[in-house]
């Protein structure tokens, strides 16, 4: 590929499938944006970019070591990347495709050793909530959800019919009922696709889809 397609990426700016990494300076901090990528459709990241889309370039053999390292080491299940490098001015600039993962949910492993699921939202990745991580388990095990419609349900597409969102401690005081209740719901119909999850740097909620 030709330095126009860097400069086409980089013209879109950073997004749900695009990061830009001016150097890799941890395998644990890059593998989290890693999985979330293929928590999410896949992506890309460019090293060697800074996040206002200028060149810096960096030293491709200790950037393609660190990469490799956060997704096989840091990244579980492991993860398949490809690299490409492009020569611009003397800098060296490094495309890491990240294809979307057959095997979701995909864990990335911090500093201290433990391991979380990640998600992509607009050009943040951001940590996945247990109801995020129980969908992505059973879109990927391909379970059929099956929904008993009761009052709780009926109770929360009313409520929903008639506000734009509810979060789970809003839900939980509506029906009266338990966090791990309030989750199970929600799970159940999220996968059905009935209700949407909406993350966020602050807080989840949900919406009809």
């Amino acid at each position: 590929m030709s330095l126009n397609h860097i400069f086409q990426l980089i013209a879109k700016g950073e997004n749900d499938t695009l990061d830009f990494k001016k150097t890799i300076s941890s395998a644990s901090k890059i593998a989290k944006t890693m999985c979330s990528f293929a928590n999410h459709k896949g992506g890309r990241l460019l090293v060697g970019v800074n996040d206002n889309g200028t060149i810096s370039g960096v030293r491709s053999e200790d950037e393609k070591y660190m990469l490799d390292l956060a997704a096989h080491f840091y990244c579980k299940p492991e993860l398949t990347i490809d690299l490409l490098e492009y020569e611009f001015g003397g800098k060296t600039v490094i495309e890491c495709i990240i294809p979307e993962g057959e095997n979701k949910p995909y864990y990335a492993k911090d500093e201290d050793g433990k391991w979380w699921v990640h998600i992509r939202v607009k050009d943040k990745s951001l940590l996945a909530s247990k109801v995020v991580v129980d969908v992505l388990k059973r879109a990927n095990n391909q379970e059929n959800t099956l929904i008993k419609y009761t009052k709780h349900e009926e109770g929360l597409l009313h409520y929903l019919g008639k506000n734009e969102r509810i979060t789970i401690k809003q839900l939980c005081k509506l029906l009266n009922i338990s966090k791990w209740r309030a989750q199970r719901m929600l799970i159940n119909l999220v996968s059905a696709g009935i209700i949407r999850n909406h993350t966020t740097e602050k807080e989840e909620f949900f919406t009809l889809s």
